[in-house]
């Protein structure tokens, strides 16, 4: 079991809904240890319930055929591979963030636009179809434009799946194909009510005994139970907890979620980023365990203690349909986090503007892979900070030299054309100056009258 998610874990590029692709493929096509309908089943699950929606599928095929060592087993060598990768990033962040923050980390905070941008394409394509939730989305957006606040977060969802009610959208299940649950309905009570006394009780304890580990806890585990769609959905719940408090600076925040696209896995690898990069202790390894264990804790509590029960929910018709406004609503939250923070952080100029869109291409129209393009976003963004300088010292008469000497006559010109006030005073300042010198040094062949004597020859005399 370990060594089949492990693979995955390192070949599985894409994010959420790719994963979906490749469990399928290996476990209902290769393996055949489900079939479609009882694999459709457990997606369905993972769907309603909040947290990370591809582990979710993972800890669900590992709890069926394994039992609770089985699913252990599965989450942790699915999530391994990106969770070093990143963990390793931060620790490269923070012993090179001159050189990084200048140069790479801005590539990587455009590549996020076209992430996130692509993510609401494809989401609004599907959960978005007809205009009732097309208007959920967008109110949706607005209520987190305006107050970018957890509050607001779960507002707009609970909001989404009370219109979802109204509309009812959802659709009865015929005949269906049991899938095993690999837990009895007892240990699923039990997870489902230590999920909820978490959930509860973590803020309480948070505020009665302060420090840090215990809030990062609290907010990591918070973000985690009400995260629904997806890892790119994590985005505005994780920037709401760690930027305003000063945890990690938005720009940093930014550049990790954009490594995260580069590396397979789940995109809930991005918490051990920023737990080993926080400002506050712990951090490094400590900090990094403490809110991937904090934030995948809910997916792991909710599939061991629902799919005992899925059976029984799935035929619930109002559930399908308080489910149909809770995705549109999320679509929505995911479109007010493309425009704040990641569009104002990450387009500064014409040329992030032109770098984002070609990323967006790449992956949405030539299909390439997305850690290659992070790649080549990360480099265009750094031959963008670089400007002129990057072709300095190049040979004589070569094309970087001449590129080079274009640049800096440019770049001349431009601020002799923006500082009028500048060339304005340096002019008034010549003329001064020559005021002063005919006043005080007369010419005698210039100044003196013909048929006169001048002051300066009467001396001379």
């Amino acid at each position: 079991m370990f060594l089949i998610f492990l693979r995955l874990g390192l070949t599985s590029f894409g994010g959420p809904i790719a994963h979906l692709g490749y469990f399928r493929d290996e476990f209902v096509v290769r393996r055949r240890w489900l079939d479609d309908r009882a694999y459709a089943d457990l997606v369905a699950l993972c769907q309603f319930t909040p947290g990370a929606a591809s582990s979710k599928v993972g800890i669900g095929i590992g709890l069926s055929k394994g039992g609770l060592p089985g699913a252990l087993a599965a989450w942790l060598a699915f999530t391994l591979p990106s969770a070093l990768v990143l963990i390793l990033f931060a620790f490269g962040v923070s012993t090179y963030s001159e050189v990084l923050s200048a140069d790479n980390l801005h590539g990587l905070k455009v590549v996020a636009v076209a992430v996130v941008a692509l993510a609401v394409w494809g989401m609004a394509t599907k959960l978005c179809p007809d205009a009732p939730r097309a208007t959920v989305a967008i109110a949706a957006a607005l209520v987190f434009t305006a107050s970018q606040t957890s509050l607001a977060q779960i507002a707009a969802i609970a909001g989404g799946g009370v219109i979802g009610l109204a509309l009812r959208k959802g659709s009865d299940d015929g005949d269906h194909t049991p899938m095993a649950a690999g837990i009895g309905r007892a240990g699923g009570a039990v997870a489902l009510t230590l999920f909820f006394l978490l959930l509860a009780g973590l803020p309480a304890l948070a505020a009665f005994f302060p420090g840090h580990a215990l809030a990062m806890v609290d907010s990591f585990y918070r973000s985690g139970s009400l995260v629904f769609g997806g890892g790119h959905v994590v985005l505005p719940l994780l920037q709401s907890e760690v930027v305003p408090p000063g945890w990690v600076s938005n720009d940093t925040f930014l550049a990790g979620y954009g490594a995260a696209q580069a590396v397979p896995g789940p995109l809930f690898t991005f918490a051990g980023y920023l737990g080993a990069i926080m400002t506050p202790e712990p951090r490094g390894w400590p900090g990094a365990l403490i809110c991937l264990t904090a934030i995948f804790l809910p997916s792991f509590l909710l599939t061991v203690g629902a799919l005992p029960f899925w059976e029984q929910l799935r035929r619930v018709r109002a559930i399908r349909s308080a489910l149909t406004g809770v995705n549109a609503a999320v679509v929505g939250l995911l479109l007010a986090a493309l425009y704040d923070p990641v569009w104002t952080s990450a387009i500064r100029s014409a040329a992030d503007f032109g770098l984002a869109i070609t990323a967006f291409a790449l992956l949405a129209f030539w299909k390439l892979p997305p850690w290659l393009v992070v790649v080549l976003t990360a480099l265009g963004g750094w031959a963008v900070a670089a400007g002129p300088g990057m072709l300095e010292g190049a040979p004589p008469g070569s094309v970087a030299s001449i590129l080079d000497a274009g640049c800096r006559r440019r770049a001349a010109h431009q601020e002799f054309a923006f500082a009028p006030d500048l060339v304005h005073k340096n002019v008034h300042r010549a003329g001064e100056k020559r005021r002063l010198i005919r006043a005080v040094e007369p010419h005698p062949a210039r100044w003196t009258r013909p048929g006169t004597v001048s002051a300066s020859n009467t001396v001379g005399r």
